[in-house]
């Protein structure tokens, strides 16, 4: 089950108390080694205070390594995105910390079943009870209650949270259909072209001899090009030939707009079909020619094949939303102290 283990996040670093739900999730296969950047004895260095409740530095650490599990196979996070992480881990400690607190206030609890349940689901994600019991030392000192605790505390801040964003994130048919009716810019294909090119770049401040000599070679190639028969055969042609850097692509460009296109490349376009080869085409001092592979005239994306995308994007926006509105409300009537 998803809340399964220690109280790990999904979220991603960075984000406004990101789509995260209260994880418990399992370890590493070996627990003494869940956590390499974390020494024993800093892990219960303060990080924060909520409310007078102390988060330390292991909180901080598991929250890390969840929004980034391949530290784990790295031995820490990337130096160039620690920061960012950090802040995203620090931003859902105090979130679910929030949370949580609100839960007892409003005085919610777990039924004897519900946790009966959840300790067995949890044992359930360990291969054995050898690996079961190390975990419980590892991380609880070989107490099952300090692991109980854990786990009732993350099913209530899972009960707060479908209270409070659960049940008020979803978004009806209807709602569905009017987003689609009244945003028809989102749901616009533009028209657009997939093409190759073999390309004659002229250099900087190039003598008329050298222009002379570019224009030579563009000729020279676009006879080769029309002596294609096939994408793939123009597309092995600019390889060999072609001095733009799409020649490792063998000269292929995917589905291009209309709008990104420079205009004589554009004019060029349009007055081919599929298959057919391009004049020489002039672009400042360089020279292209090009090969149309398809062309998608644009139009309307059908309600029918968005609608269940969309209701999804929609749920997901709307969650977003109302986890960032709770985490303001909790935060004005909270004290919350970071070092």
């Amino acid at each position: 089950m998803a809340w399964v283990c220690l109280l790990l996040a999904a979220g991603a670093a960075g984000a406004q108390v990101a789509s995260h739900a209260p994880t418990l999730a399992k370890p590493a296969a070996d627990p003494a080694a869940a956590h390499p950047q974390a020494p024993m004895a800093a892990s219960s260095t303060p990080v924060a205070r909520v409310n007078g409740t102390v988060l330390t530095e292991a909180d901080l650490v598991r929250e890390e390594y969840a929004i980034f599990p391949y530290a784990r196979q790295h031995n820490g996070l990337p130096k160039e995105l620690e920061p960012e992480i950090r802040q995203g881990a620090m931003q859902m400690i105090i979130f679910e910390e929030l949370v949580y607190q609100e839960a007892l206030r409003r005085r919610m609890s777990v039924p004897a079943a519900r946790m009966r349940q959840a300790e067995s689901d949890f044992q359930k994600t360990f291969a054995n009870p050898e690996d079961y019991n190390a975990f419980l030392q590892s991380e609880f000192h070989g107490s099952r209650q300090l692991l109980d605790e854990k786990i009732e505390r993350s099913l209530l801040i899972d009960a707060l949270l479908k209270i409070e964003v659960g049940s008020k994130s979803r978004v009806t048919p209807a709602e569905v259909r009017d987003y689609y009716d009244q945003n028809p810019d989102r749901f616009r294909i533009p028209e657009s072209y997939i093409f190759q090119t073999i390309s004659v770049l002229v250099p900087d401040h190039a003598t008329p001899s050298q222009i002379k000599e570019a224009r030579r070679r563009a000729d020279d190639d676009l006879r080769q090009a029309r002596s294609t028969r096939s994408n793939d055969e123009f597309g092995l042609l600019a390889e060999r030939i072609s001095d733009d850097d799409y020649r490792v692509m063998e000269g292929q460009h995917q589905s291009t707009p209309v709008s990104q296109l420079p205009p004589p490349i554009a004019k060029a376009l349009g007055a081919m079909k599929a298959g057919d080869v391009s004049d020489v085409v002039q672009l400042g001092q360089d020279y292209t020619i090009l090969r149309l592979n398809a062309h998608s005239p644009g139009g309307e994306e059908k309600f029918e094949d968005v609608k269940d995308k969309l209701a999804k994007d929609l749920e997901r926006n709307k969650t977003n939303h109302l986890r960032a509105a709770l985490d303001q409300r909790l935060r004005q009537k909270a004290t919350i102290a970071e070092p």
